[in-house]
């Protein structure tokens, strides 16, 4: 009896966390289809927040920017990882280089943001879309080369040493047997990185200027006059919209050719 008591407490509390963890998105899902303006009781359903947000030309603007963006510091900062380990496969010493990356994730957002503003000022660069992508390249440098210089030394150094006894070049092991190694690490990471950059506001608000506008911006400057049932709307579809990548890279047969 008292092993059921406990087992049957170890379900409750992990469906009570569960439950305040997504019952806010579930009421977000809920209410989209609500004819009256967010928030208020329920009416009755309604599909015209969905062609609102079809209609919303400013609204659509602002999410190619941040997709933009996102993709942009997204691709740099994993060339710069990938360059970076090249590197340290050649030959190059970079123990000491790699820990600086480590001051993204211990140095406020906000005083990183405050810095770069400095910087781009400092160098009289215009403010725009892309001192916007450096920020966000700089963000994502503190994740990714961590990650990844982690992986790397986690790696079976035999492998990449069968690779040249038998005949391979450095760049030819780096390509044909590091690399590949290194895809679902990359993967994470870039997926990582799309999505802080892509949510960031941050970075974004001091970084981009007057002249673009990323969603997160945009969402800000809604809040001023009220929240749209438009937001909840945008929100539903980006989360389906996840959850079908989700389901597409957790198929056995995609995730055995990543992995």
């Amino acid at each position: 009896m008292r092993e059921y008591f406990r087992r049957g407490g170890g379900i409750f509390i992990v469906a009570a966390s569960y439950l305040f963890l997504y019952l806010p998105i579930l009421i977000l899902i809920i209410f989209s289809f609500n004819s009256k303006n967010f928030p208020s009781s329920w009416d009755h359903f309604t599909l015209k927040w969905y062609n609102e947000l079809l209609h919303s030309s400013d609204l659509w603007r602002s999410f190619f920017t941040s997709l933009i963006v996102a993709i942009c510091s997204t691709t740099i900062c994993l060339l710069m990882g990938i360059f970076l380990i090249y590197f340290r496969v050649a030959g190059g010493k970079i123990q000491r280089a790699v820990p600086l990356f480590y001051g993204n994730l211990i140095i406020p957002e906000t005083m990183l943001a405050i810095s770069l503003l400095s910087y781009f000022t400092f160098l009289k660069i215009e403010l725009g879309i892309t001192t916007l992508i450096v920020a966000h390249s700089v963000l994502g440098l503190g994740f990714v080369i961590p990650i990844l210089y982690t992986r790397f030394l986690q790696l079976d150094e035999r492998l990449s040493e069968a690779s040249v006894v038998l005949g391979a070049s450095s760049s030819q092991t780096f390509f044909k047997i590091t690399l590949p190694l290194l895809r679902p690490t990359l993967i994470a990471s870039g997926l990582l990185i799309f999505i802080l950059s892509f949510d960031d506001f941050i970075l974004s608000y001091f970084c981009a200027g007057t002249t673009v506008q990323t969603l997160s911006l945009y969402l800000l400057s809604m809040l001023r006059s009220g929240i749209s049932p438009i937001v909840n709307a945008l929100s539903t579809i980006l989360l389906l919209l996840s959850g079908i990548l989700v389901m597409f890279f957790f198929r056995p047969k995609i995730r055995s050719k990543i992995l």
